[in-house]
Order: structure tokens, then sequence, then C-alpha cells
């Protein structure tokens, strides 16, 4: 459907309007979605079950259109996010056409690349922007080697396990040829590798304890850094949002006295707020010296438990010289030592760990204390003050590093999910250029340093006990991710870019990925497609149709079918397919989950009745502890660390002799702090950019009438302290310039309670949006990565450091440019003359 814009616009109007006023996510619904489907259909009226990270649906559609969208009736606290769901469909970033940009249409991979990101694109056909792809990789490969093609980034795409888009990427071009691959992922690089070492496995995805053992069991529960009800609103699969009602449960208790909660955080979080419990403020990034000074508490006052450790870790004698100032820095971790570093007075600190050590406590840390410089010692020094108090294993008791995800801590049903499109090549079949030479680099690089490696080709760094040899890559393919959002320092991007032949990138939002590729595929929406997809991530409450609530709009299509036109190429689409269509593959995969449930005694429908209902659920499942089975018998339950046991003390990790990451954890200074640390004379301000409470990362934030609801003045917010903005003259509603020697920015000036001096807040994912493509170009919207320092957390995990990031900010003054973060590109014809477009 190609409306005309004026058209568009008075639908947009109706769409943002009462029709779309939901719940709240913290009170139950009282009333359900009409599902009587006498009362919901009449000659051009049909309601449509679908899927979303932010939750289920049911879709008013009139004649080809989604005019109303309600959460699925199971969903007692939906997130207001759904609202931004029409936006995101019918919103003016939408990829109408393929296009590809100018410069490159006439020079191909000779183009002048500082022009990458002026906007500027030409139109094509299908056919032609397929074959432009397709021989781009035949030159990638022949010319120089799987060495320089980069395909690895594929984000957290789209829900649905048929239309995964990373895997029909994947699947497609690893038929074509090789690449080079990545490890580890921007939400949780640094625990993910530090954990295994510690507690056996990568924590930070796996299922909690359940939150019926939690609030029956537990007399404290401490949130540190962590802020679940926020975070909570968007899971990996469509979400449930049943921890919701667990949390008010939560809240009823601590009303009562029965159960003590904490948040120990720099700011007063949405969870403290909805909880109304204690808070223990610490000064950003120095969690590590108050948890030492908890631990010297623990021994000195002779509170940790020795049976415990003496039975389920070691290592505590190798860490205890450290702790008593007997080595390293020669500094006893005392609490008037901690108090200098982290603004806790000392004896605050001590109170705190005779608290934990007197209560059975569960410990629940969040993700973006370890999105940091040295991010790995947070993560340790929690998981051994844990093992100090002796609780991991007993229910309500010990530590969870993902209870603010995805539902963590609903009990599983224990029914099988269904499978997603196969990701690797079918057994026994080979790429058409079976070519593995990587010419001496490294065939799998740390996510997080893929900017370095076109920075600094050739480069050998240190990974996880492992030299990676930087590869030189030439051309990079982006599919449902933005990498333009979740990488840090945009200014560092932008000269990394240059570096580059060919990028491709397949979205239905003209994203700042999309603005700076070569070659741009409009891939449908989710909603303008068939799926199928787990409901609840770690809960398996059910099993999701998704049903299409429109055909595709413009000319995109669904990844399958690019990747499909990809692989007729080289004649290889009976493979990639393997003869199904779209509704086959979603039935075959929906028949092997019946397969696997029968197996476990949870029949299901036949799928012409599951696809006709919509939904299959689950029985709720049975409640579970973390670590139990350890705790039973260390023996036959072993952890997967290397001596089966808690490592206080990796030999493992000293053995690879970093300086920056050393046998146990450590108090390391930061490349920049805020609160007295290098750095703050000039920039005094700490920015925290974590995860949005209005979108997923920077997903819907082109959905105009959801961004209306919390944008300022048409930028994204800057979150800052009475105190801040009365020293700088700004008032609630300014537009600022925060700034550093990476970056500048405007964004809208939002005063808050909740934030203390000398930290500002800017949510990630909000769009990129230079003046121009040149670098030190000011962001026009708020995109906080132009001003986030781009390093390694250390040597061992290789992880982003985005919250390592001070800045300053001022009142903007003058006439501010316009916001260039949406809408589409300048649509030119193949000799640059400007075309109107029809939007």
């Amino acid at each position: 459907m190609d409306l005309p814009r004026r058209d568009f616009l008075k639908a947009m109007a109706a769409i943002s309007g009462a029709a779309l006023v939901g719940p709240s996510l913290l009170t139950a619904r009282a009333a359900q979605a009409q599902t009587d489907d006498s009362a919901m259909t009449d000659d051009i009226t049909t309601w449509k079950i679908s899927g979303s990270h932010f939750g289920a649906i049911r879709a008013k559609v009139v004649g080809d259109r989604v005019v109303e969208v309600q959460p699925l009736e199971f969903d007692e606290h939906p997130t207001d996010m759904i609202k931004g769901i029409p936006g995101l469909i019918y919103g003016t970033s939408r990829i109408r056409y393929p296009m590809v940009r100018l410069d490159w249409y006439k020079n191909r991979h000779n183009s002048d690349t500082t022009k990458r990101g002026d906007n500027r694109f030409v139109r094509v056909g299908w056919d032609e922007a397929i074959d432009m792809f397709y021989e781009e990789l035949e030159r990638v490969q022949k010319d120089y080697g799987p060495w320089a093609l980069h395909t690895a980034g594929v984000g957290w795409r789209s829900v649905g396990q048929m239309h995964s888009c990373g895997n029909h990427m994947v699947r497609a071009v690893g038929m074509h040829g090789r690449s080079v691959g990545t490890i580890g992922d921007y939400s949780t690089g640094a625990g993910q590798v530090i954990l295994p070492y510690i507690l056996g496995s990568t924590e930070v995805y796996s299922q909690g304890t359940s939150w019926d053992v939690i609030l029956e069991e537990s007399d404290l529960v401490v949130f540190w850094a962590n802020d679940p009800i926020k975070n909570l609103q968007v899971g990996w699969n469509t979400e449930t949002h049943e921890a919701y009602a667990y949390y008010a449960q939560l809240k009823d208790k601590i009303a009562s006295g029965d159960i003590r909660a904490i948040c120990v955080d720099p700011v007063r979080s949405k969870t403290l707020n909805y909880l109304d419990c204690e808070h223990q403020y610490v000064n950003p990034m120095t969690d590590v010296a108050m948890m030492l000074a908890m631990a010297h508490t623990l021994v000195k006052e002779d509170l940790y438990d020795k049976e415990f450790i003496e039975t389920y870790a070691l290592g505590l004698d190798r860490f205890l010289p450290y702790l008593e100032g007997e080595t390293e820095d020669m500094v006893e971790k005392t609490p008037e030592w901690a108090e200098e570093i982290c603004g806790v007075p000392a004896d605050q600190i001590r109170e705190l760990a005779r608290l934990m050590a007197s209560n059975r406590t569960q410990l629940v840390f969040g993700w973006a204390v370890q999105r940091q410089q040295h991010g790995e010692q947070p993560y340790w020094m929690g998981a051994i003050l844990a093992t100090l108090l002796g609780q991991i294993g007993l229910p309500g008791g010990g530590i969870s590093y993902s209870h603010h995800y995805s539902s963590v801590g609903v009990s599983s049903s224990g029914a099988a999910m269904p499978g997603s499109f196969p990701l690797n090549l079918d057994p026994g079949r080979f790429p058409k250029h079976d070519n593995n030479n990587y010419q001496g680099y490294s065939n799998v690089i740390p996510i997080s340093r893929a900017i370095d490696a076109l920075i600094e080709p050739g480069k050998e760094i240190d990974f996880n006990g492992h030299k990676v040899k930087l590869p030189p890559y030439k051309m990079g393919i982006f599919t449902g991710h933005n990498q333009w959002h979740r990488h840090q320092d945009r200014n560092r991007m932008k000269e990394a870019y240059q570096t580059l032949e060919t990028v491709v990138a397949i979205d239905y939002n003209w994203t700042a990925t999309c603005r700076f590729a070569d070659i741009v595929l409009p891939a449908c929406t989710p909603f303008e497609r068939n799926d199928i997809d787990a409901y609840g991530s770690y809960s398996n409450r059910g099993i999701l149709a998704m049903h299409k609530l429109i055909d595709p709009m413009y000319n995109s299509r669904p990844d399958f079918e690019i990747f499909s036109a990809l692989c007729r190429r080289f004649n290889r689409e009976l493979e990639y397919t393997r003869g199904k269509n779209e509704m086959e593959w979603i039935e075959f995969l929906y028949n092997e989950c019946v397969t696997e449930n029968v197996r476990t005694e949870m029949p299901m429908p036949s799928f012409a009745e599951f696809w006709e209902k919509g939904y299959h659920m689950f029985p709720e499942g049975k409640p579970w502890v973390r670590h139990a089975s350890f705790r039973d018998d260390p023996e036959v339950n072993a952890l997967g660390t290397p001596s089966g046991f808690i490592e206080i003390f990796s030999r493992k990790i000293e053995s690879f002799g970093y300086d920056d990451c050393k046998g146990h954890p450590i108090w390391m200074e930061k490349a920049e702090r805020s609160h007295g640390g290098p750095g703050s004379d000039r920039f005094p301000l700490w920015l925290q950019s974590v995860h949005p409470d209005n979108r997923l990362h920077s997903q819907l934030c082109e959905s105009e009438p959801l961004r209306e609801t919390y944008a300022i003045q048409g930028r994204e917010p800057i979150y800052m302290s009475p105190q801040d903005a009365a020293a700088r003259g700004i008032e609630h509603g300014d537009l600022v310039r925060a700034y550093n020697d990476r970056g500048q920015l405007i964004a809208g000036a939002h005063v808050s309670d909740n934030f203390p001096p000398g930290i500002v807040r800017i949510e990630e994912g909000a769009w990129y949006g230079p003046t121009g493509p040149e670098i030190g170009a000011i962001d026009t919207y708020g995109d906080p990565n132009t001003l986030t320092l781009d390093i390694g957390t250390s040597s061992l995990a290789q992880a982003p450091s985005a919250n390592t990031c001070i800045v300053e900010m001022e009142k903007f003054v003058g006439e501010a440019p316009a916001v260039t973060a949406f809408g589409g590109p300048t649509e030119v014809d193949p000799d640059g003359n400007p075309i109107e477009s029809d939007a």
C-alpha cells in the first residue's frame, strides 16, 4: 500500500489516538481483547494474532490496513510499546524499494567512501539489486578470499522462528563462501566470558531461581545495578510479561515487612520507585571497590561461611592476601579505603555486609554494570560475595545475573519450543567458493572489536587466552540489526567505514546502518508475513501463530524470498529452501515440536487446528532453584569450571598473564570516570546509556506516535539532576548540547530528582542523525554512542565499555538543526539529480 502523504498523516493521527490507549504494565488488565469471531468480523474487518518482542497481540485489520492493536488476552501486564507497532509498519522511515548509494552505483567498489552516509540513493529493481549483491560476493571471494567478508552481525532480529533473519543470511551467504564470524554480543560481552571460569556457565542467559521460591524463602533481595521493571517489557521471543505479577507480590511483601529489598545503583531506578524499597547510592563504576570492602568486612568479622567454601569453592587463600593488602597495590581493602572511591560511608558498607550475612539473601545483578572498562570485575566480585555468604544453591539465596531478562524466574513448563530455519549448510554440502585460506587472519573475532579491524587491520589482540589477528575485511553484510546503534564512538565508525568497499544492509526501516550502506534491500516487517514463535522465552508458556496482518508494503519482501533469489544466482536455491515455501516451513517446524512434546506427554493439536486458533498453551511449570543440584552433590553435579567448583581464584585466567584481568578480582581505575576520577576536571558528568524504557534498543525509535510520548522538542531526552541543570542554566524542556572529545549531540533536557549530581542518562537505541557524513558532525537527535568510548573491557573478554564515558553539557543556543535521523533518503537519478518522492 503506497499512500499519499496526506492520507498517511490522517491515518496516523487516528491510530495515535484513543484506540491505542493501553493498560499499565503493573496493573493487571480487567478487560480482555474481544475474541468472539462473530463480533470481530464483517465484510472487510478481521482480527489477527501475531507476536513481537513487546508481547503477543490481536490486531484489527480493516481491508489491508492495521487500525488497532490490543494485547493478547493472556497478557495481564502488557507494555505500552505495542502502541508503537502501527508506527513501525506505516512510518515515514520504511524502506520502500531496493536502493543503491549514488557514488557506489556509479563506481561500485571504487566509490568515494567519504560520501558514505550522505543519504543520496538511486532506486533500482529487485533483479538489479540482487545481481549487484551477488556480483560483489563473487568479486570479494575471487579477489580476496573469506577474510574479506564480514557477516556475523545479526543483532536482536524480529521474533519468528521461520523468518529469523540472521539464519537466512548466514545460511545463504554460507552456501556461496566462507566469511569472518564473530563471538560474543554487546549486551553481556564481559559477563559471558568471565562467568564460565567462576561459576561454570555464562549465567547471563540462564534460567534463574523461580520467583515462587524467592518470595517464599528470601529475607533480603538486593538489586545490584538492575532495573527489571524497566527491562522486562521486552523478551527475546514473544514476551508474556508474567514476571510482573511476582513483582507486584514482592511490592506487597516489602510493604508488609516480610521481605527487605535494596537497590544498589547510582540513580533511583524505575524498579526502586515501583517497589518503594531502599536505595544504596554508589559512585558510578566503583562497585568493585564497594564489594571488596564488603568482603573485607565478612572476613574480618568472621561472618563468612567457611564450611561452604571448604566444600564448594577454591582459591580463597589466593584472594585473601590482596583483600588484606599484602599483594598487588599493598592496600588493605577496608570500608574506609572504599569510601574514598565509591562514595558510600564506611559504616554503611559494613552494615550492608552484616545484613546480607544475617539473612537469606538473593543477589540479582543487571547487565549494564559489566558494560564498562574492566567489566569482568564486578561480576566476579558479585560471585565471591555470594560464595562468602554461603547461600548459593539454597532456596531464596545465592546470585542471579539474568532476572531482568525475558521473564527469567517464571517457572518453565518444560515443553519443547519450535526450532528455527536452519542456520548451517546441509550435511555433506560445501560452499560454492570452498576457500578456507584466511591468510593468517582470524576467522572469528570478538564482536565489539569489528571496528578495530578496520582501523588497525592486521593487529594482533589478546582474547580469552588466545591471539586474534584482526582481518581487514572489505565487505560487510548486515541484516535485521543496526550496527550504527549498538557500537560505540560514531566518529570512529565513520572513519572505519571509509575503508570498506561495499556494505549491504537488509532491513525494513532507514536506520543509520542503512544510511551508511551501499546496497539497501527492503525486508518486510514481521507483521507482513506468516511465522511461528515461542510464547515465553524461558517459561515456554505456549506456541504462537504469527498470522500475516497485511501484505508486504511497497516493494518489501521477506528475508526468505530475498535470500532465495540470491541463492538462485548460483544454483543453490533448492538446497537453501529444501523445496519448502513459507507455510510448509512453518508447518514443518510445528510438527517437529509436536514430536518432541509427545515424548514428554505434552500433546499438541494438529497444525491446522493450531493455526486457526492462533496459539497453544502449556501448563505452568514447577518451581526451581538455580545451582541446587550442585549444592546437593558437587561431585556428581560439578560446575563447568576447570576444577568443577566455584573459583574465587582462577589459575586458568592467571595463566593468561593479562595485566587488566588477573587471577582474582581487583580494583582498577578507569580510563575516565566522574566524581573525581580521571578526566572529570574537563568532563564532570557520567553518561549512563542504559536499555531504554520505551523501545527495544533501537527498535520502535522510528515509530512517531510512540516517540512523541517521550521526546522533548523532537529529540531524545537527556536525564539530569536539578542541581546539574541549575548550574548550567538549563530548564526542563530546553535543548542541550552534550559533548566530549569524541563527539557532540543535541538532546532534550529532562530534569528529574531520580538523578543525583554528576550523572546524566541518554537511553541507548536513539537513532543517529548527524548533520552530514563528515567526521565531527553534530548528531541532531541524541544518540549516546556519539560520545561513548570504544575500547575493550579487558584482554580477557574484549567486550564493549559503553558506560565508561564522561561528558559535559550546556544549554543549546541558537537555531537547532533539523532532526535527520528519521524518514527516507534523498532519492536521485544516476546523475545525482533529485527525484521528487511520492511519500
